[in-house]
């Protein structure tokens, strides 16, 4: 299967280091802008409490995504965190042929995968944290993760937060309010068609 993008479909991809604040400024775009078709990613990577499978990711075993991965079943995946993340080519030419606004919550990889198949099709946003001191705090705070993924996670980080500039554009998370704000702007005149 190759990758196409309709002329009439929308690739909106957002991009942030983990713990930035992406999850809630996504989670009201979804909510205010139902047009958007979410891209719900494969994983292998176990699910939190409050996921469900189908809804905030596919979560398959690792050897099932090898398997997908030597079908070429994805438009881009990577590992990330010791784990598998990956976006299915078939949802995005389904989506585009069908002229929806798909948006993606991709990794710096998965960015890069976005622009090098559609170009300027794809408009990637990138969101960062004030600093990456706010950031470390941010994900000690959450409790979510064991002190060495965190720590992985800020070291990804902080190679990640070197790309800030090389996407469409750039938003920083200092305030959520002002942050969302800009996105929702920015994403509005996407579905615009600007």
């Amino acid at each position: 299967m190759t990758a196409t993008a309709h002329p009439k479909g929308r690739l909106i991809v957002i991009c942030a280091p983990s713990g930035t604040g992406k999850s809630t400024l996504l989670e009201r775009l979804k909510k205010e802008h139902p047009e958007l078709h979410w891209s719900v990613s494969c994983t292998t990577r176990p699910m939190r409490p409050g996921e469900r499978d189908g809804v905030d990711y596919h979560y398959i075993t690792p050897q099932d995504f090898e398997a997908r991965i030597a079908r070429s079943d994805f438009i881009e995946w990577a590992k990330v965190h010791s784990n598998y993340y990956g976006t299915s080519l078939s949802f995005v030419n389904e989506g585009t042929q069908e002229g929806k606004a798909l948006l993606f919550d991709l990794d710096v990889q998965g960015a890069d995968a976005m622009k090098k198949i559609f170009g300027a099709r794809a408009h990637v946003i990138f969101i960062r944290p004030p600093s990456i001191e706010d950031l470390e705090k941010r994900l000690r705070g959450r409790a979510t993760d064991p002190a060495h993924v965190i720590e992985e996670r800020l070291k990804n980080a902080r190679i990640e937060l070197t790309r800030a500039h090389d996407y469409d554009t750039l938003i920083t998370n200092d305030e959520v309010e002002r942050a969302y704000k800009e996105l929702a702007s920015i994403v509005a005149g996407q579905l615009k068609g600007r």
